[in-house]
């Protein structure tokens, strides 16, 4: 039995729907804890962490219409991106690429646990690096549309690496406690 069925045992839609606004309710804390740099039209959040535990914890389905429902609410107007930002222009300016990798990544993290790479510290750590590595992809992408290669991996990318290997490590040692107990 693989971890997220272990975690979420409902096969009811209805409850498969709160799991999904509650993991959009996390990314919307998430986003919240943000901190801007000086150089960068990216802050730092924790919306990346939280990607990879709602991956972990409701599954690559689930998962990604959590981020769906996340991006719709924050499109509608609910102040749900980082610093209280809302809006379709806020998902096309520079972080959008960000926001719009978190799909793929809580997709592939839900994905690869489901096929059973919870089961040590290495497919676990290899998982948390590849959904990390998706959101990067995406968004350093669409930072350089307009701002150039170089200067997207200056501005978006380069200096979130402390960042992202304290939340891959984070959310490892969650999802090696997690499969421990299950």
């Amino acid at each position: 039995m693989n971890l997220t069925k272990q975690l979420i045992q409902s096969k009811s839609a209805a409850t498969n729907i709160a799991l999904a606004f509650a993991g959009s309710i996390l990314l919307a804390i998430s986003a919240r804890l943000s901190f801007p740099l000086p150089f960068s039209p990216v802050p730092i959040t924790g919306q990346t962490l939280a990607v990879l535990l709602l991956g972990i914890l409701l599954g690559s389905r689930i998962g990604v219409l959590s981020v769906i429902i996340y991006l719709l609410e924050g499109f509608a107007g609910l102040p749900v991106f980082a610093a209280g930002s809302t809006g379709p222009l806020y998902l096309l300016g520079p972080t959008g690429g960000y926001l719009i990798g978190f799909i793929p990544a809580v997709f592939l993290v839900g994905y690869l646990f489901e096929k059973g790479w919870h089961k040590n510290i290495y497919s676990i750590v290899a998982t948390m690096v590849l959904g990390t590595a998706v959101i990067y992809i995406f968004g350093v992408s669409w930072l350089a549309f307009s701002a150039g290669l170089q200067k997207a991996l200056i501005i978006g990318f380069y200096p979130y690496l402390p960042g992202a290997a304290v939340k891959i490590t984070l959310a490892s040692l969650i999802a090696l406690i997690i499969h421990k107990s299950t």
